[in-house]
């Protein structure tokens, strides 16, 4: 507790200290645009765009680091907005200075792949890259193209493709370092490094490390210093040179107890007390490697929480985002409505004075005007069509653009659980082996000396079985954070199937006895009332199997779960002189609508309030106690029922009930 409190002070110091700097950079940013509008030539405007958009820049890097992802991307957006407006472009060019612009471009696309990176989109990271070494490579700047470059080896190397970090690091060796030796050196050399280790190129390692820490130190980059300490301490153990390992792991300590954390190399603190645990669990030292792993474990939990802190504020900025972009697309869709509608009231105006003129002219063009009258109805169901399928776009792009956001931050909070899930199994057996040695050293203590185990002994025991109690507790709620994080994943995923002619009524036969069977293999005990009420007349339709069943066994699985509750079950079962309850009951129907096929799912079970009701299709939302659901089935299953076409209804009255209705349209 108390190593996890000076954390959390380190932390509230740091967050001061940046808070410091976001105000100055605030206010220099608003004295650069006063400057800026107030500018009274073209050349004052030039420079002033220039000095602006650097300070933004520089916010947004330092944020983006420091995991403040909300206001490193807002920071980002503003120094885009303003430095692509065209009439700043022209301002460079009518100077034939189109150049310094370009590169300046370059450099913040650069850093803008940063954040990308550090949010777990690593598509996006490479597309900005790539973007940043186009234009730096059609403009022939060094320093930007070897960045980019960098930055992309680095990506490759994270994903373990060696081959293909290795090649553009090469490109990077083609550039004279005197182009681009300036604060980034140490950052570049650090790559260098990474990748030659990676190839068990030790000695050439070590060189390109000792390099960039040299760099660093001259002059007094902190990031360069922490990350090179980390790579020379890692080759140091590779080489089993334990003393290096261990003082320049200790350097690395030493200058993030200071920074934290540098998210463009998904390097923090935790990291480096991890280093340590690994070189003393390589030199075989259990009792040291237990302390820095502990250490580590602190670290990491205090970093998870901020991170997931940050990236829900992040989140939250791209909803925004994606909101004003949603109006935006409905007023141009009430235009459109708008125009729509004029333009057929003018058509129908049109036809219907045609029509009175036929009429008069001559009866026999009654047919003529018949024809007519159904070519606008055809019309009316062609614009109705047409607008139906433009809001199912508009919500299928959404919900895309949302899972691709719940998959980068299920994929970055993986990473960290996966830490905690491991070494707290790892922690677990490490108590399990003291507790066997201290057993069997007592017992050849008591045989020798005839002695009964003293309270200091008994004392210790129960710590050790707490500790390991308190471990166990912490791989399960992990492995509980797992599950939630693989639902997240999977609510993410887009229907990949393909579409087939199928069955409904044997669809609903197959899973209803599938769900069924998977509930009496765990409720043995409880029995189960199944009515099946299939509709004969229901043709075949196109679906894609898989994501119509998994919605049928995830409403199945609730339904039994409804009328299986402990509320609901002691109501089924009570009974008394006067009355006998019914037992718990689960029906499934099909019914053929026409155009439409009806689905539906009933239980007696306890029913839902009415002020739920409208919460039940949102992710995450569940009324299970903790443990039994995440809250991802019913969100599911409603992103796959209107990505047929469909819809899903909920018809529920307390204490009676609840009907599932299912409608997927016959094509």
């Amino acid at each position: 507790m108390q190593r996890i409190l000076i954390v959390l002070f380190f932390f509230l110091i740091q967050d001061y200290c940046l808070g410091q700097n976001l105000r100055r950079w605030d206010g220099r940013i608003d004295s650069l645009q006063h400057q800026f509008e107030n500018a009274s030539s073209d050349s004052v405007k030039r420079q002033t765009v220039l000095e602006l958009v650097g300070v933004v820049g520089n916010k947004a890097w330092t944020t983006t680091n420091t995991g403040q992802f909300a206001v490193a991307y807002e920071s980002f957006r503003k120094a885009f907005d303003f430095l692509e407006k065209p009439e700043n472009l022209k301002l460079f060019e009518a100077a034939g200075q189109e150049k310094q612009y370009w590169i300046t471009l370059a450099n913040l696309t650069f850093n803008y792949g940063h954040l990308m990176g550090a949010t777990g989109n690593t598509e996006d990271r490479i597309f900005y890259y790539q973007k940043a070494y186009q234009i730096a490579k059609e403009w022939e700047n060094a320093l930007n193209t070897v960045y980019a470059l960098s930055g992309l080896a680095f990506v490759y190397l994270s994903n373990n493709e060696m081959d293909s970090a290795r090649i553009k690091f090469e490109e990077v060796r083609s550039y004279p370092p005197e182009l681009y030796n300036y604060v980034g050196y140490s950052e570049i050399k650090y790559i260098d490094g990474a990748i030659k280790l990676g190839f068990k190129a030790y000695d050439p390692a070590l060189k390109a490390f000792w390099i960039g820490l040299q760099d660093a130190s001259k002059k007094d980059y902190p990031v360069g210093i922490a990350i090179n300490n980390l790579g020379l301490s890692e080759t140091y153990r590779y080489l089993n040179n334990a003393d290096s390992s261990y003082f320049f792991g200790k350097q690395a300590i030493s200058t993030l107890m200071r920074l934290r954390e540098i998210q463009m190399f998904d390097i923090d603190i935790a990291s480096a007390y991890q280093n340590l645990y690994e070189h003393f669990k390589h030199f075989n030292q259990p009792d040291s490697a237990f302390r820095y792993l502990e250490l580590a474990k602190d670290e990491s939990a205090v970093l998870i929480d901020k991170k997931i802190a940050n990236m829900a504020a992040f989140q939250q900025l791209l909803l925004n985002r994606e909101r004003e972009l949603g109006n935006l697309e409905k007023e141009n869709l009430a235009i459109q409505s708008r125009f729509r509608t004029y333009l057929f009231l003018i058509i129908l105006a049109v036809f219907s004075v045609i029509g009175v003129i036929l009429f008069r002219a001559n009866r026999q063009k009654q047919k003529a005007n018949l024809q007519l009258a159904t070519q606008k109805e055809e019309i009316q169901s062609a614009l109705d069509q047409l607008k139906s399928t433009q809001t199912q776009l508009i919500q299928s792009e959404k919900m895309a653009s949302l899972g691709e956001l719940t998959a980068g931050i299920a994929h970055e909070i993986q990473n960290p659980l996966n830490f905690v899930n491991n070494f707290s199994e790892v922690s677990a057996e490490l108590v399990d082996e003291i507790q066997e040695a201290r057993a069997k050293k007592q017992e050849e203590m008591r045989e020798a000396r005839s002695e009964k185990r003293d309270e200091n002994e008994e004392l210790e025991d129960e710590i050790l079985e707490d500790i390991k109690l308190n471990l166990e507790k912490i791989n399960h709620h992990g492995k509980r954070a797992d599950a939630i994080v693989k639902g997240m994943l999977e609510h993410s995923k887009s229907g990949s199937g393909e579409k087939e002619l199928t069955n409904i009524n044997a669809l609903a036969k197959e899973y209803l006895s599938l769900a069924y069977q998977s509930f009496k293999s765990k409720n043995k005990e409880i029995e189960i009332e199944l009515i099946s009420d299939l509709d004969p007349s229901i043709p075949k339709i196109e679906l894609i199997r898989a994501d119509i069943g998994k919605v049928l066994l995830n409403i199945l699985n609730n339904a039994f779960y409804a009328v299986t509750s402990p509320d609901s079950y002691r109501d089924h079962i009570h009974h008394s002189s006067f009355e006998i309850q019914e037992l718990p009951k689960v029906t499934i129907k099909t019914k053929n609508l026409g155009d439409k096929i009806e689905i539906s799912i009933s239980d007696n079970g306890s029913g839902i309030p009415d002020a739920i009701k409208d919460k039940i299709f949102q992710p995450f939302f569940t009324n299970k106690p903790t443990g039994q659901g995440t809250g991802l089935g019913l969100s599911l299953s409603y992103d796959v029922v209107k990505a047929h076409g469909g819809e899903i209804r909920v018809e529920s009255k307390v204490n009676e009930g609840s009907v599932f209705k299912i409608l997927l349209p016959i094509v």
